[in-house]
């Protein structure tokens, strides 16, 4: 079983630029892949939308090499998840393609709903 790498917001944000690129190739992939899906009768059997779907799994792969995943399947936020450590707790810092940096988190159930800023003495760490 892998091990899963926690990241403190100071490797968070150190890693924020690389992460951003992956994530701005992923918005692009997405969107054109679902206004290429609104335009075609069986999208799912398109060679073209199977490719490029392929490309969008080899950036969601990148980021999970990274240790962290995307959550954003409208393709809209660019949403990113660091698994952290938080006052003894397993949390994700949770960070989204506007943000200058990771300053926030949430829990595995509350999700993006449940987003509390990151204790400013673990962002100074």
């Amino acid at each position: 079983m892998e091990q899963v790498k926690f990241f403190t917001p100071k490797e968070a944000n150190r890693m924020l630029p690389l992460v951003r690129r992956i994530v701005e190739d992923i918005l692009k992939m997405g969107r054109h892949i679902r206004s290429l899906s609104a335009e075609i009768k069986q999208p799912e059997k398109n060679p073209d939308i199977n490719r490029l779907m392929d490309q969008l799994d080899e950036f969601f792969e990148e980021l999970e090499a990274l240790g962290c995943s995307y959550k954003d399947w409208n393709f809209e936020a660019g949403l990113v998840d660091f698994p952290a450590i938080i006052h003894g707790r397993e949390v994700f810092l949770c960070w989204q393609s506007n943000e200058k940096d990771v300053r926030y988190y949430h829990d595995a159930e509350s999700g993006f709903a449940g987003r509390s800023l990151i204790p400013q003495e673990l962002l100074t760490e």
